[in-house]
């Protein structure tokens, strides 16, 4: 199984918004990232792939399949959106045995899939819990179970780890990177440090328009020489705020750590540090004009 997602101008709007504007992108097996404000795009594009929204123009191929034959697309993608749901007093099992009868799976299939899922999500134990009683992050793996219920080749989750506790966010996204071993799985997201842990390769969506498509690595890389450290006093620091941005701080006293960006040395007692793809993403999406023209 080599599963790929083709993309050309792609363009989709919503009466005079233009919510995708003229997107080119090649996706393939593993884990890609997704990265943008909220409002950027990501979920138009994702949902355009999953053939819940029909595109205006462009071309795009799902697994070799026209996004067009949307009945033949659904059958190798599985959709997790954020706001997931399923009845409250539905149990775990039962959800997941009424999600697989509406997607056309037989008896015999659902039943040998659900506790193999259930056991790989690490539900197993809450299977008559019903869904009203589940954490957020259960939910989730929940969502992820219901998903890859019928083995798809492609597998996309929105903002899946928004509002989760560090334990269950790390959990949500090695789970994530082990089911992108043979599968396409995009991970669509505002937080930069789920996207620098579990993708190689990522875009960037800012107001419809593709910013930026590679690895994560070569966008980190464009952030070397333009990172900074700076110790200075909390009267300082609004006064750095309105020139740099900042992408870190840690108080001390009275004093600051302020991790900054900047395209020369911006204080005699700075100390450039090694830049990471939150830096870089910052860069791309916030920097000053002198700053993002050198990240083109």
């Amino acid at each position: 199984m080599n599963p790929k997602i083709h993309i050309r101008h792609l363009n989709k709007s919503y009466g005079t918004k233009q919510a995708l504007q003229d997107i080119n992108l090649d996706i393939e097996t593993g884990m890609f990232g997704l990265l943008g404000r909220n409002g950027a795009g990501k979920t138009t594009l994702m949902k355009t792939l999953a053939t819940l929204h029909m595109k205006n123009s462009g071309d795009v191929t799902v697994c070799g399949i026209p996004i067009e034959k949307a009945k033949e697309v659904r059958r190798c993608v599985g959709y997790l959106p954020q706001d997931f749901a399923v009845y409250p007093n539905m149990t775990v099992y039962g959800a997941m045995d009424y999600l697989g009868t509406l997607s056309g799976l037989p008896t015999s299939i659902r039943r040998e899939r659900i506790p193999q899922l259930l056991r790989q999500v690490n539900l197993e134990d809450r299977h008559r819990m019903k869904f009203k009683a589940l954490s957020g992050g259960m939910k989730r793996r929940l969502g992820i179970a219901q998903a890859i219920l019928h083995d798809p080749e492609v597998l996309i989750v929105d903002e899946p780890t928004a509002g989760l506790d560090p334990e269950e966010r790390i959990r949500f996204r090695n789970l994530l990177s082990e089911l992108a071993e043979d599968r396409i799985v995009i991970l669509s997201t505002h937080i930069v440090g789920d996207i620098e842990a579990t993708c190689e390769r990522i875009a960037v969506l800012d107001q419809g328009q593709l910013k930026y498509t590679g690895t994560a690595q070569e966008l980190t890389a464009k952030a070397a020489g333009k990172v900074y450290t700076v110790n200075m006093s909390k009267q300082e620091l609004e006064r750095v705020k309105a020139v740099y941005t900042v992408t870190a701080m840690l108080t001390l006293g009275n004093e600051v750590t302020v991790r900054l960006l900047a395209d020369r040395m911006p204080y005699p007692n700075a100390v450039p540090a090694e830049p990471t793809i939150e830096d870089a993403y910052m860069l791309m999406m916030g920097g000053h004009s002198d700053v993002r023209s050198s990240m083109a």
